[in-house]
């Protein structure tokens, strides 16, 4: 059974950071894909954020330039690092993985971004 387990939200100001974590309890070698989902109050779930196990990286319009994600394979770890947070990024973040076999995702950290 894979679990993933998400850390690192809470409240900031707008203009601030944060950063998330994401911890699997599996080896994310075979995870071909990881990232990151939000869905803010009133809104669908959102991909914002994934990272290839090549490291190839792709971002949602609404946070590209200011979000950045990576992951330590040795560490079994996604993390997200979050600049210039805005209102409209409060949301609940999710993280996501993916391999042959199957998706799974955690069970969320809330983001709030005051203003």
């Amino acid at each position: 059974q894979v679990q993933l387990v998400e850390s690192g939200g809470g409240l900031v100001q707008a203009g601030g950071s944060l950063r998330l974590s994401c911890t699997a309890s599996v080896s994310i070698f075979s995870m071909y894909v990881m990232g990151w989902y939000r869905q803010g109050p009133g809104h669908e779930r959102e991909l914002i954020a994934t990272i290839t196990s090549g490291g190839m990286t792709n971002y949602a319009d609404s946070v590209k330039g200011r979000f950045s994600v990576s992951r330590v394979n040795a560490e079994k770890k996604v993390n997200l690092r979050m600049d210039s947070l805005k209102p409209e990024d409060t949301a609940t973040y999710y993280c996501y993985a993916r391999n042959s076999l199957n998706q799974y995702w955690g069970q969320g950290t809330q983001v709030t971004v005051s203003s």
